[in-house]
């Protein structure tokens, strides 16, 4: 049975690798932080604003970028969960363009971002390299 038990532990964490990002991680010991990166919408007075027609973008894969946490944490108005750490392992070890969306609804004026975001090799938590968080309409 502890045979089997440590074939299985070594199958998962073989699995778990990510071959882009394959180093000698040994010893690496994650805390128990998460992290997420939002977006801010903002009106010319800097206060948060309705808007729709939101997107985040992967220009790497063309893939549509989200957060687990979106639909119940999107709350205040103009600010959006654009990823968190469990979107991680999607993205490139040299940095991914995510861009970012969204038409202001009371001027139908539609307004963009790009944010560079990495999974570092060897690390936990995703990594934001460059771009603003927040988006100002006139």
């Amino acid at each position: 049975m502890k045979k089997l038990s440590v074939l299985l532990l070594i199958a998962f964490f073989m699995q778990s690798c990510d071959k882009e990002n394959s180093a000698d991680c040994a010893g690496l010991v994650c805390d128990a932080q998460f992290r997420f990166l939002t977006v801010n919408f903002v009106n010319k007075d800097g206060v948060g604003v309705a808007i729709s027609n939101y997107s985040a973008v992967n220009l790497r894969t063309n893939e549509k970028v989200y957060s687990e946490y979106s639909a119940s944490a999107n709350t205040i108005p103009g600010t959006f969960i654009v990823l968190d750490d469990s979107y991680r392992t999607k993205l490139s070890a040299k940095g991914d363009d995510i861009k970012i969306t969204g038409t202001f609804d009371d001027t139908k004026q539609t307004k963009s971002t790009t944010i560079k975001v990495a999974n570092p090799v060897c690390g936990c938590h995703f990594e934001k390299i460059s771009g603003e968080e927040t988006i100002k309409f006139d």
